[in-house]
């Protein structure tokens, strides 16, 4: 025979269940961050549809690029790549950086922000963890983009260590980049709209730039531009790091762009987070 439970007897048993003797402690800010990391990355799990501007585009861009153009820049495509894949692969992990923005107002249009208002967390953790976790985004591109421009003829005269120096570069430059995307993912109004701006920003700064020329062949006012372009820097770094050519003068301006970015761009971003949440 089963025996009915009194009503104060089953309040007594819900509130034993839930509650504890000591309190949870709040997890550190790094604890957080690495959390809604591992969050950006289930994204993926689940929606694989997003991992193919990591997989396509980049074997699409040196596909094309290589042999359209490789024999009337280059004389020839096995010595136009050694030039070409440095750029592609920056040009390739650039436009992935776009998502960030994307995925950030796509979680606000959602209204993810505002239940993650009522946990008790480091707030900021949510955009600092999806940068962590997009670098991973940008750590596949690279190894895809070079694994291809080897089966293609890619040799780098640096040799594993000028590789893996370049990628560095770029994934510092990358994350710094993020910021302003994810600026923009918290001031417009839709996740077409950081797109479409994000876009217009990149398309100018990567195809006029040193990616597919020298821009000793350009007009002067372009070369100009083309000098203080921070994707020609960029390029610069990690093409001369892959060939084995390590120059201080020539890492230390890209580390120092990258710097001010997160320096002028993270506090804008954390000040417009707290502002909006």
């Amino acid at each position: 025979m089963n025996r009915k439970t009194s009503p104060g007897r089953e309040h007594e048993a819900l509130f034993a269940a839930v509650s504890f003797d000591e309190t949870p402690r709040r997890p550190s800010p790094l604890k957080a961050s690495l959390v809604f990391g591992w969050r950006a990355l289930l994204k993926m799990k689940h929606v694989p549809e997003q991992l193919l501007d990591v997989t396509v585009f980049p074997v699409m861009f040196i596909l094309l690029f290589t042999y359209l153009f490789g024999g009337a820049l280059a004389g020839s495509t096995d010595q136009y790549i050694q030039f070409l894949l440095p750029g592609i692969l920056v040009q390739s992990v650039v436009f992935v950086t776009v998502y960030t923005g994307f995925g950030l107002n796509t979680d606000i249009s959602k209204g993810f922000f505002d239940r993650l208002r009522s946990l008790p967390v480091w707030q900021p953790s949510a955009v600092v963890g999806a940068l962590l976790g997009d670098s991973l985004r940008y750590a596949a591109a690279s190894v895809l983009t070079i694994g291809v421009g080897l089966l293609l003829g890619f040799r780098p005269g640096g040799g594993l260590l000028g590789v893996l120096v370049g990628v560095a570069v770029l994934l510092i430059f990358s994350f710094s980049l993020s910021w302003i995307w994810t600026m923009l993912g918290l001031i417009l109004r839709s996740p077409n709209s950081v797109m479409g701006v994000s876009m217009m920003i990149l398309f100018p700064l990567t195809f006029a730039s040193n990616i597919f020329v020298d821009p000793a062949t350009m007009p002067p006012w372009l070369q100009a531009f083309v000098a203080v372009n921070p994707v020609s820097i960029v390029v610069t770094a990690v093409r001369e790091s892959m060939h084995g050519m390590y120059q201080l003068s020539v890492l230390i301006p890209s580390m120092i762009f990258s710097a001010l970015l997160v320096a002028v761009f993270a506090p804008v971003t954390m000040f417009l987070y707290h502002r909006k949440h």
